[in-house]
Order: C-alpha cells, then sequence, then structure tokens
C-alpha cells in the first residue's frame, strides 16, 4: 500500500500515463529491432553473407564486429534473440533509457571483440546473443549497484528471465558462441559501473507502515517533551562564585570562640 507524503510524490493520473508511454516505447524500440533481424535474415537467403561474420584472429574478419548481431544461422536461433531482445530490451529502456542508449554501442562492439579475439581461427560467429547477454548483466549489475526500488525489481526480473546467461559465458555446448557472450557481459559490467548514475533516481516512496513508525516517534518524541523535566544543563544557574582568589579557594569564615565561666 502507497500513501502519499511530502516525500513522495503522489500517484496521479498523469504520472500513470507518463509511465505507460515509457514502457510503450521501449517496447517498440525493442519491437522495431527485432523487425529488422527479421528482414535481415530474409535477406541472407539472397545475399552471400559470410564476409560479414566475424573470422576471428583475421583482420578481414572486424567487419563482422558492426555486422554479425544482424546475422542469424536458423530460425531458431533468431527467435531465441528476438524473444530475449524484445524481453530484456524493453525492461533495459523502461528502467534506464538514457544508460541504455548509451551503453548499447559499447555492448555491440564488446560482444563482437570478444569473438575475434577468442574465438577459434577458422570459424564464424554471428547472431544477436551477445547483445542479449550484455543487456542482462547491464540490468542486473544496475540493480547491484544503484540499489533503489526499481533498480532491485529490474534486477530480480532480468535474472528471474535469464539468469542462465550467468553459465553460458563460458564453454559448454559446441557450436555456441560463448565468447561473444563473455564480451557481452563483460561490456555489460562496464556500462553498468560508467553510467549507474545516468538516470536519475526515482523520488524515495514511503509506505504506510514506515508512516506509521514515523507518526509514533514523533509521538513518542512530543510526550517526552511535554511531561519530562528538562535536563540538568539546561536549568539556568542561580549561583555564582565570586571573581579573584576566593573563586579558586572559596572563603574561610571565622567563627567566635566560646568562652567558659569558671565554676
Amino acid at each position: 500500500m502507497h500513501l502519499d507524503t511530502p516525500e513522495s510524490p503522489p500517484d496521479t493520473p498523469e504520472q500513470r500515463k507518463a509511465d505507460r508511454r515509457r514502457l510503450l516505447r521501449a517496447f517498440n524500440a525493442s519491437l522495431a529491432f527485432v523487425l529488422l533481424l527479421c528482414a535481415v535474415f530474409t535477406a541472407q537467403h539472397f545475399v552471400a553473407w559470410d564476409a560479414l561474420a566475424i573470422a576471428p584472429k583475421s583482420m578481414s574478419g572486424l567487419l563482422g564486429v558492426l555486422t554479425s548481431p544482424l546475422l542469424h544461422g536458423s530460425p531458431e536461433h533468431l527467435i531465441a534473440n528476438a524473444i530475449a531482445l524484445l524481453m530484456l530490451g524493453t525492461l533495459a529502456l523502461t528502467a534506464y533509457p538514457k544508460a541504455t542508449l548509451r551503453a548499447l554501442p559499447l555492448l555491440w562492439i564488446g560482444s563482437g571483440l570478444g569473438a575475434w579475439l577468442l574465438g577459434d581461427a577458422g570459424s564464424r560467429h554471428l547472431g544477436a546473443s551477445g547483445l542479449t547477454h550484455g543487456l542482462m548483466f547491464l540490468v542486473f549489475a544496475l540493480g547491484l549497484l544503484r540499489r533503489d526500488r526499481p533498480a532491485i525489481a529490474a534486477a530480480m526480473l532480468a535474472f528471474l528471465f535469464y539468469g542462465g546467461m550467468l553459465l553460458t559465458i563460458l564453454p559448454r555446448e559446441p557450436g555456441v558462441s560463448w565468447q561473444a557472450h563473455l564480451g557481452g557481459a563483460v561490456a555489460g559490467l562496464i556500462a553498468a559501473w560508467l553510467f549507474r548514475r545516468v538516470d536519475p533516481a526515482p523520488p524515495r516512496r514511503k509506505y504506510s507502515w514506515e508512516i506509521e513508525e514515523e507518526l509514533a516517534r514523533q509521538a513518542a518524541i512530543t510526550e517526552r517533551d511535554t511531561y519530562e523535566p528538562a535536563r540538568p544543563q539546561d536549568v539556568p544557574v542561580l549561583w555564582q562564585r565570586g571573581d579573584g582568589a576566593d573563586a579558586r579557594r572559596g572563603t574561610v569564615l571565622a567563627f567566635p570562640s566560646i568562652k567558659k565561666d569558671p565554676q
């Protein structure tokens, strides 16, 4: 349950509309990229695309760093990456629109360089799976670094659906470019550190139980100030020492001696 407070902006219809527009923009951008991948995959059947894949440790294969995420080897390969890009892209752009846009070039190049540097000579690497790994590690790392509620929620969602990517950055299955996965993951971690403060932190929202605790503390302070006596240091001093030597040593008072009458 959420209550409006001075530190918590009201949950107004305008705010809800703005949140829906932000989610819709993120979904549309992710969907547009997925449709681009589908168009490129269709064109692959009519053109020679081998030169556009990454050829590890080859200077001519460096071109694939820019083009290989657009290529896919099979419909199953395309569908798997399209679903991941649609979900992780929407999540990242909704939670961190500025950081995600700045991180995408780093994720793109990082995944390609990982395949080019670590791949076996003579092999070919293609596909957007390195980009999906970069997005997952970006969202997950930002949740750990920022630690506000939306960031933690986004990190938990990313880990819930794609936590298995923590294992696919290591060699497991033949024919899977774990090198591109590792490059994308490392780029995602670097981007999370570099752009962790680009998107402003959301306002701190307070829930009913937090407000009740604050009201109880305020009531206790008011009751104490009303019924408890003031602290000793707040009591005004009614007597002051004199000046001079008497203030240091005090004053010796002389008493008259008592004489007894002789019996």
